[in-house]
C-alpha cells in the first residue's frame, strides 16, 4: 500500500511538473532581458525539484529492493530444499506451458 501512495505522489509530482514548465514557457514567450533570466532562473529551479523527487523515488525503489532480495537469500539459506523444490515446479509447469504451443 506504501508503494502505491508512492507512485500516485511521483506521478501527481510529475502532472504538476508539467504543467508548471507549460505554464513557465507560456510566461516567457514574450520575455527579454532580465525577466527571461528570472524565468530560466524558474525553470531550472522547478527541474531541479523534480529531478531530486525522481532520484528519491529511485533510492526508495533501490532499497525495498535490497530489503527483499536479502529477505528471499535469508530465506533460501535457511531451507534450501523448500527452494529447489519450488523452482523446479516453477519450472515444470513453464515447460509444460510452452511444450503445448
Amino acid at each position: 500500500m506504501k508503494s502505491k501512495r508512492k507512485t500516485e505522489a511521483l506521478s501527481r509530482e510529475f502532472h504538476n511538473f508539467v504543467a508548471d514548465i507549460e505554464s513557465l514557457l507560456n510566461e516567457t514567450a514574450a520575455l527579454t532581458g532580465d525577466d527571461l533570466v528570472i524565468a530560466r532562473s524558474r525553470i531550472q529551479d522547478r527541474v531541479a525539484d523534480a529531478r531530486d523527487a525522481v532520484t528519491e523515488m529511485g533510492n526508495d525503489v533501490a532499497r525495498r529492493a535490497s530489503k527483499g532480495a536479502s529477505r528471499a537469500n535469508r530465506k533460501i539459506h535457511e531451507d534450501p530444499w523448500k527452494a529447489i523444490g519450488s523452482a523446479a515446479a516453477v519450472g515444470l509447469l513453464l515447460g509444460l506451458l510452452f511444450s503445448r504451443r
